[in-house]
C-alpha cells in the first residue's frame, strides 16, 4: 500500500508509525448513503477516508436528524477509540461516495496503545471534533440558511476535493436540519450570484472565493482550528 495514503491522519504520522499503520488497514470504496455505524453500537472498524465524505447524525426523539459534523480525508471515523469508549455516539452515513481505509477497531486500539505518534495526531483531531461541535449549536441557532449551506458545500468540497457536489434539495434540508423550501431559496440566492450552478441533485462550486464571503464565520473558523492543532 502506498505510503501517500491521501488521508491526512496517517499523513502527519511518524514514517515508521505510517507503515506499520497502513499494514494493517484495507481499503473499499464508500457507496452513497452507505451506513456504517449506528449511534449505540460497537464499534468494529476505523475509517480513513481518502475521497469519500460521513456525514455523523444526531437524531432525538421524533424530530428529523440533523447533521452535525462531516468527516473527509482531513480525518477519521472512530478516534472517540482513543477515549477507551466502543460505542458509536452518533449514526455515521456515507454522504459522498469515494475511497477510503479501514481498519479493526481492536487493531487500531492496539496501534493506539503501541504508537506515540498516533496517540497525539489523534488526541490533537477529537480536541479539534470537540470544538467543532460546540460551535455548531450556534451555528444552527442563529446563522441562516444560506450561509450555513455556503459552509457545507465548502466543507464537502474540502473533504472530497472536488467542485461537484451530487446532493439534492431533499438531502441536503435533511442534513442542516431546515424545511426543503428555505434550501430551495437559499441555493436560488446562491446561483443567482453566480456562486453554485444546481443540475437536478448535483450542485457544482463555480465562483469559490465567493462562496467563501457568503458563508457564515464558522467555516473560517473551523480550517483556522484545525490548521492550528493539525497543520
Amino acid at each position: 500500500m502506498s505510503l501517500e495514503p491521501h488521508n491526512h491522519l496517517i499523513a502527519l504520522l511518524a514514517r515508521r508509525d505510517r507503515i506499520s499503520l497502513l499494514a494493517l488497514c484495507q481499503s473499499a470504496e464508500l457507496e452513497s448513503s452507505q451506513v456504517l455505524g449506528i449511534a449505540g453500537s460497537v464499534q468494529q472498524y476505523v475509517w480513513f477516508p481518502q475521497a469519500a465524505a460521513i456525514s455523523l447524525i444526531a437524531k432525538i426523539d421524533h424530530h428529523p436528524a440533523v447533521e452535525v459534523a462531516l468527516v473527509g480525508r482531513e480525518g477519521m471515523l472512530g478516534a472517540y477509540l482513543a477515549l477507551g469508549i466502543t460505542g458509536m455516539p452518533l449514526l455515521a452515513v456515507v454522504q459522498g461516495a469515494g475511497g477510503s481505509l479501514y481498519m479493526t477497531a481492536h487493531a487500531f486500539s492496539a496501534e493506539l496503545a503501541r504508537s506515540s505518534s498516533l496517540q497525539k495526531v489523534i488526541l490533537r483531531y477529537l480536541y479539534v471534533q470537540m470544538a467543532q461541535l460546540a460551535a455548531f449549536v450556534p451555528c444552527f441557532g442563529f446563522h441562516q440558511i444560506a450561509p450555513r449551506m455556503a459552509r457545507w458545500l465548502l466543507t464537502m468540497q474540502d473533504r472530497m476535493q472536488t467542485d461537484q457536489v451530487v446532493c439534492t434539495h431533499e438531502a441536503l434540508a435533511y442534513r442542516l436540519g431546515v424545511r426543503r423550501e428555505g434550501i430551495t431559496i437559499a441555493a436560488l440566492n446562491l446561483q443567482r450570484d453566480g456562486l453554485i450552478d444546481y443540475r437536478r441533485g448535483s450542485i457544482t462550486i463555480a465562483n469559490r472565493p465567493g462562496l467563501i464571503a457568503a458563508a457564515c464565520p464558522c467555516y473560517g473558523s473551523d480550517r483556522a482550528l484545525y490548521a492550528q492543532y493539525l497543520g
